[in-house]
């Protein structure tokens, strides 16, 4: 689509909404955190409660439009803009055309060229996770392993040959279970990993399995 068929089919934000719901959902909103579609809308938020685990979402969630403040017509407009440039667009471009500063410009293109790239594909079968730390060396005196102060990555791997990475402020049970739920197909998976008190809470989601280091 051009602007100005932008401008016809998505005049407000609430029509932008309605779209992503019914690409994402169709007729029945879906819990991205646990796959349930027991909840009560919050339409004055434009979100929903899952009364299955308790949380609240929206249809960004887990999408290139999460937790962004620009309004979403603008997203949908640099989507357009991006796809139909043939020589493609710079930020500065984007910036002008969409009136915003050249750093949101530059932000939003970057997450529209991942997007565009990326393999939303879940990871399925037998799932290997585990966690290291990278960054040089650490802090004098800092332990090693899970104590060190350096950058901890998290590893997905599934046993078919695929492999899922990122880094993550700390490796903790909500960290951990926001990392499954978005990138591991719960409903068809065995999860590996070793006895870290971290990985406890996958059981949740799906047959979780551990295996002791140190007698192996």
């Amino acid at each position: 689509m051009n602007i100005v068929s932008i401008y016809k089919i998505f005049p407000t934000y609430n029509d932008c909404l309605a779209h992503l719901e019914n690409i994402r959902w169709g007729d029945k909103p879906i819990c991205p955190y646990c796959k349930s579609t027991n909840s009560t809308p919050l339409k004055k938020e434009h979100r929903h409660h899952c009364n299955n685990c308790n949380t609240s979402y929206s249809i960004t969630v887990r999408t290139i439009f999460h937790r962004t403040h620009l309004d979403l017509q603008k997203w949908f407009l640099a989507i357009s803009l991006i796809l139909n440039a043939k020589k493609g667009i710079s930020a500065r471009q984007l910036a002008r055309d969409l009136e915003i500063n050249k750093d949101t410009a530059w932000y939003m293109a970057m997450r529209i060229r991942r997007a565009m790239r990326e393999d939303f594909n879940l990871l399925q079968g037998i799932i290997e996770i585990d966690d290291t730390y990278v960054g040089g060396k650490g802090k004098k005196g800092s332990k090693r392993g899970r104590g060190t102060s350096k950058t901890p990555v998290v590893g997905m791997v599934e046993r078919k040959g695929r492999i899922k990475a990122g880094t993550v402020k700390n490796i903790d049970s909500k960290t951990v279970s926001s990392l499954v739920r978005g990138k591991i197909d719960t409903k068809n998976t065995v999860i590996m990993t070793d006895e870290f008190k971290g990985y406890l809470c996958l059981s949740k989601y799906a047959t979780h399995k551990t295996i002791n280091h140190q007698k192996w």
